[in-house]
């Protein structure tokens, strides 16, 4: 009899506790405390009652951190009310009134497109000045102009890994220069419209495009990409600024995003969901690409051997191939359909164009990562060493201390104040607002 009362009690206990979580969905999307007290976004996959804790427990993947991360949390302490939808509608809240409406970046004066979460004194601005060679950001002019005779950088930090003709692109790693990842990201969230900042940029290593002319590498555009992905994304984000764009620089971003897939050896695909611009992009490069494979072959190769040669996502290759319709279905099966004359009609044709601009692949100065040394890397979703196991690389620091001497010389208090936090000195609020898109 006492038996059944414990287990009457037990049950009564289980059934209170789910009651009060009913707003907690498997599935959904919630803004979940981790062990370091920190908020992330993750997914609840499964929920169990801990009988010895007297709890429910839910088993979440942190959506912006590795699969190995997951684990499971108590219900205790968690706000079963903040789901992301929630977050995301607070935040649309925030970001509907876009107050900078044009930035400086070296000569050219650009009209920005979206809300960008700069620290409030600079986001309130109508006009923010940025240095093209560093990404410090300026409310003054006369602070811009003093610091473009101070500043000694001439092109992104990191290793230049291409280098063709007037083009070059230089791999940036966060672990070494965390305040330039952070300004670009702050740059590029004025272009690009992203609901959401959940994590910081560490997990993503950058790749920047630059023209180089005599006084020294412009950005142009960038993409970026995890250095560990467990679902195979080759790009996070990609853009190209507006001054530079409808010159095949969108393109050549996206083409050299698989020459790195293809000399890791991997399949690759963008994060998903793409912008509409973003699709347009993607899919004029798989269509060429696919088109000009099937023309030396005559149509005469499977979709897996499709992936094996470009490095693209079998599920990217059916949507292209079908989107021109040269897929067929047989059985349950995606079959290739094409003749000769049908590849040669399609590359004729005004809707298909030869990429204005190619990667040189004999240009390209770089070889994957260790594997294993990218997976060791992390601990609690952050890097904790350089990923080559070289020397800490100072730059940063050097460029950052420079700064604060010469402003401080040059202008008056607010503008040693300006400067300072436009470098992010403020790491707490770098970290917690904004990413890499």
């Amino acid at each position: 009899m006492a038996h059944k009362e414990v287990g009457t009690k037990r049950k009564l206990e289980k059934e209170d506790m789910v009651s009060q979580c009913t707003s907690i969905v498997i599935g959904g999307h919630y803004l979940v405390k981790r062990k370091n007290n920190e908020l992330a976004s993750a997914e609840i996959i499964q929920e169990r009652y801990n009988d010895s804790k007297k709890t429910l427990e839910y088993y979440v993947h942190y959506v912006c951190l590795n699969r190995r991360l997951d684990e499971w949390v108590s219900n205790e302490g968690q706000d079963s009310d903040s789901s992301v939808d929630d977050v995301e509608k607070e935040h649309e809240e925030l970001t509907k009134v876009k107050y900078i409406e044009s930035i400086q970046l070296g000569m050219y004066e650009i009209d920005t497109w979206y809300h960008s979460p700069y620290p409030e004194e600079y986001g309130k601005q109508t006009k923010l000045f940025i240095c093209e060679y560093c990404l410090k950001y300026m409310k003054l002019e006369k602070t811009y102009r003093f610091h473009l005779g101070e500043c000694t950088r001439r092109h992104p930090p990191g290793k230049e890994i291409y280098r063709k003709g007037t083009l070059s692109i230089y791999e940036t790693d966060p672990a070494d220069h965390r305040i330039y990842c952070q300004n670009l990201c702050l740059l590029a969230k004025l272009f690009i419209d992203h609901k959401t900042i959940f994590y910081d940029v560490e997990p993503f290593l950058f790749y920047i495009l630059c023209e180089v002319d005599k006084h020294g590498s412009h950005v142009v555009g960038y993409f970026s990409k995890e250095k560990v992905s467990p679902d195979g994304h080759n790009v996070a984000c990609i853009l190209t600024l507006p001054p530079f764009q409808m010159k095949g620089y969108g393109k050549l971003l996206i083409a050299f995003s698989y020459e790195l897939s293809k000399l890791e050896g991997a399949v690759g695909s963008p994060e998903k969901p793409l912008s509409d611009l973003g699709l347009l992009s993607y899919r004029s490069y798989w269509s060429w690409t696919l088109l000009d494979i099937l023309r030396e072959l005559h149509g005469a190769v499977t979709i897996r051997q499709l992936s094996q040669l470009t490095s693209i996502a079998k599920a990217d290759i059916i949507s292209t191939l079908d989107s021109m319709n040269l897929i067929k279905y047989w059985l349950g099966q995606e079959v290739i359909c094409v003749t000769p004359s049908i590849v040669h009609e399609r590359i004729l044709s005004a809707q298909y164009k030869r990429p204005r601009l190619t990667v040189d692949k004999s240009e390209i100065l770089w070889h994957p990562r260790p594997r294993v040394m990218c997976q060791n890397q992390y601990q609690n979703g952050h890097t904790s060493q350089s990923m080559e196991g070289e020397e800490d690389d100072d730059d940063d620091d050097e460029m950052h201390e420079g700064h604060q001497e010469t402003s401080g010389g040059a202008d008056n208090g607010d503008d040693e104040e300006d400067t300072q936090n436009s470098h992010g000195e403020d790491s707490e609020y770098h970290d917690k607002e904004h990413s890499n898109c």
